[in-house]
């Protein structure tokens, strides 16, 4: 009597990446819907212009919440403080980038991500997400960049190709022949 080998069963999927198709697909849905409704009862013309600023204010935001994030990365390296406060520049960039998505929904999402009490329940809630993110995830250290650097390290050992090349570093400003090494005089002619 022959044994046949059952196949392995897959890895059990989380809740959410089981669901996450069917609520993307449900969002686009009630997206479609909602603009043909608000397009019969205001008009295709008007439809399209609230989509199009839709748009431009959302590109605005992503800009604007940029450029603050550029200067308080400007400020703090002139003046480093132990802590500041959080600024919500990735709400605000969140908040414009699904108000250039097509579709009113979205666009009420991301007006809830710009009044501040709105606002406020979007951090908490997301707070709240990430603890329990993290409690459930295996804790490898107490340091975030060391484990990174350990783990870019087990990556470049154990890559495919894993060829090694010799080689000699040479520290420029050492040799006394400088970067080119010696002057031999000789130049290449220019082709034109």
């Amino acid at each position: 009597m022959t044994q046949q080998a059952t196949p392995a069963r897959p890895a059990p999927r989380g809740k959410l990446r089981r669901v996450l198709p069917l609520l993307i697909a449900v969002w686009l849905v009630l997206e479609i819907w909602l603009l043909i409704q608000v397009g019969s009862a205001i008009g295709g013309f008007a439809v399209a212009m609230l989509l199009l600023a839709g748009v431009v204010i959302g590109g605005w935001l992503v800009k604007r919440a940029g450029l603050k994030a550029i200067s308080a990365a400007v400020d703090q390296s002139r003046d480093p403080k132990p802590q500041q406060a959080q600024t919500g520049t990735s709400l605000t960039v969140l908040a414009g980038l699904l108000l250039i998505v097509p579709g009113f929904l979205s666009d009420v999402v991301a007006l809830t991500l710009l009044l501040p009490p709105t606002r406020a329940l979007w951090r908490a809630a997301g707070r709240r997400l990430a603890g329990a993110a993290l409690r459930r995830s295996p804790v490898v250290g107490t340091d975030p960049f060391a484990d990174a650097v350990r783990l870019q390290e087990q990556l470049r050992i154990h890559r495919p190709d894993g060829k090694v090349v010799q080689g000699e570093v040479v520290d420029p400003v050492a040799d006394p022949r400088g970067p080119q090494g010696p002057d031999t005089g000789y130049r290449p002619p220019i082709a034109g």
